[in-house]
């Protein structure tokens, strides 16, 4: 009888103790603590802004957790020092010219650092390592782009509000164009004429076409102007001797114009020397006299007796000649 209470209270005892030790081990499944008795090496890395990182968040590497964050210090101006713990099993494949970038577990999740990229050629990092960051947009950074490219947006709009009031009004060229009769009808004009232009370019084409099927044609003056090396020549020839007859022209009236400026020369006599005129024009009016003096010999001839027959024979054979003549006819 006096044994059962202290068997009671070691059977008590031992269940505390059991679900003491279940405690324990469910608190280290669910959070992880199991990692904390691996081997880690810490690296660092320098950001601008860690957007609310904060100690124990994990770190990712190729899909796959490898360590955590230690350390959260302030360095330099303007730079946050982030100390990483990383599994020394996953050291061989992060190099030293891997890349850190600041990203989020899920849509709304905790934040995570996430190591990328570097080439095989570099080697593994070690301890004390500092890798380099990627500059990405963080959700703050979405919200200012499109704050801004909302004021653009309405810029933009109240532009083409401004214009289409404009255009509407009939303001500018472009209003006037579109609100102006006159401008359109001068441009219908515009299109009318170079239709017609068109019209006229075809006809000429057309003309040429037939002028060419003429040159190729044999017996047309131009088939022969073309193709004949006879009527060439010939052409030839003769635009050379008109050629040489308007070079001796031009050589004969410099010749009179030299010897008319010459008064030495028989023209420049005539043409300067008064009393050569003087004596030319005398002698025209002599000529003209004898002239008139013979006429009225011959007349006075006639009236001679002993002519008068030999004029009477003249006369009729003239006569008897004319109605031969006109019987000919």
């Amino acid at each position: 009888m006096n044994n059962s209470p202290n068997k009671r209270a070691v059977i008590v005892g031992l269940f505390v103790f059991l679900g003491l030790i279940f405690l324990v081990v469910g608190i280290l499944i669910i959070g992880n603590l199991h990692e904390t008795f691996k081997n880690k090496t810490e690296v660092v890395t320098l950001f601008d802004d860690v957007s609310g990182l904060k100690v124990g968040n994990n770190i990712w590497f190729s899909g796959v957790k490898i360590g955590s964050i230690s350390n959260l210090h302030f360095y330099a101006q303007n730079k946050v020092k982030v100390g990483m713990k990383i599994e020394d099993s996953a050291l061989p494949y992060i190099r030293k010219d891997a890349f850190v970038k600041l990203s989020t577990d899920g849509l709304i999740g905790n934040k995570i650092l996430i190591i990328y990229g570097g080439t095989p050629l570099s080697p593994q990092i070690d301890g004390g390592d500092t890798l380099r960051v990627e500059k990405t947009f963080s959700s703050d950074d979405m919200i200012n782009m499109l704050q801004e490219n909302n004021k653009n947006l309405l810029a933009i709009t109240t532009d083409f509000k401004l214009i289409s009031n404009k255009l509407a009004a009939g303001e500018g060229t472009i209003g006037k164009l579109f609100n102006d009769n006159t401008v359109y009808n001068h441009l219908d004009s515009a299109t009318l004429a170079l239709q017609h232009a068109s019209a006229q370019a075809q006809q000429l084409i057309g003309s040429l076409a037939t002028f060419s099927k003429g040159l190729n044609k044999k017996g047309t003056l131009a088939n022969e102007l073309t193709t004949d090396t006879i009527v060439f020549n010939s052409l030839k020839t003769s635009v050379s001797k008109l050629q040489l007859m308007a070079d001796n022209a031009n050589v004969l009236v410099n010749n009179l114009k030299e010897a008319g400026t010459n008064p030495k020369s028989p023209i420049g006599v005539m043409l300067h020397d008064e009393e050569t005129g003087t004596r030319l024009k005398q002698t025209i009016k002599n000529l003209e006299a004898g002239s008139l003096k013979l006429d009225e010999d011959l007349k006075a001839a006639q009236h001679n007796f002993l002519l008068k027959g030999y004029f009477k024979k003249k006369a009729k054979e003239k006569a008897d000649t004319i109605p031969d003549a006109s019987t000919n006819h």
